[in-house]
């Protein structure tokens, strides 16, 4: 049995390398909720949960990569072969992922163009939508969709002008001059959101992609290594007998 327990030990790669994908995951979620969250809630309603299932996938993985530990103690083929299973379940959901992103990321900009159209004519500065469009306004200092006169056809405008998030200077800025379309030209910013917006995710996406790909082939591997380990100790226990 200790030359048994020796080979085990040669053989337990597969489970640190899950727990490691599994925090890298759990990162990403997290990284992309305080980032990209602003952003996604201008998307779509559902798409705001994105976030959320990476941190619950890495969690996930993070229990399991215990249990795969505790499977390769115990030397047990059929928790091994369960670990294997469960790997392979995250591969392809992940694989899944990561190629309908790539193939209707286009579609996400249309779906952003037409929601955040949608934001601006419901905007009312109190909203969750409204606070979204402020934040992207302020942070990447933008104004509108294309440009800041994409404001006029909103009934915001007519009660307040032009939000104060579109302005350069805030302290420069009052509800009279925003009002008027001529005079507000000197006070906001220029350049509209979309194009911005658009690079700003293309940019994160692909980073997120690129580590999502890589987690998916690192979880491959570990479900390969879960299956020869287990065909491993099912190839000793019958010499034994």
């Amino acid at each position: 049995m200790a030359w048994i327990g020796r080979d085990l030990k040669d053989h337990e790669a597969p489970t640190p390398l899950s727990q490691i994908t599994g925090v890298i995951l759990l990162a990403v979620g997290v990284w992309g909720k305080l980032t990209l969250g602003t952003y996604i809630s201008l998307i779509a309603e559902n798409s705001t949960n994105a976030p959320y299932v990476l941190i619950g996938t890495g969690t996930t993985i993070i229990v399991f990569g215990l249990f795969g530990c505790f499977a390769t103690c115990r030397g047990s083929p059929w928790m091994l072969k369960l670990y294997a299973m469960f790997l392979s379940l995250v591969f392809l959901a992940e694989l899944v992922a990561g190629i309908s992103g790539f193939v209707f990321r286009h579609e996400i900009k249309d779906t952003f163009l037409r929601t955040y159209t949608e934001a601006i004519q419901n905007y009312n500065k109190n909203d969750e939508r409204s606070h979204a469009v402020d934040n992207v306004q302020e942070s990447l200092s933008c104004c509108g969709i294309q440009s800041y006169t994409n404001w006029s056809t909103s009934p915001y405008f007519f009660k307040h002008g032009i939000p104060t998030s579109c302005c350069m200077n805030s302290s420069d800025c009052n509800t009279q001059d925003l009002r008027n379309m001529t005079v507000a030209a000197t006070k906001v910013n220029q350049k509209g959101c979309y194009d911005l917006v658009t690079s700003f995710m293309e940019t994160n996406m692909g980073i997120i992609a690129g580590v999502a790909f890589g987690i998916a082939f690192s979880q491959l591997i570990g479900m390969l290594l879960a299956c020869c380990l287990s065909r491993f100790i099912t190839a000793n226990q019958y010499e034994m007998v």
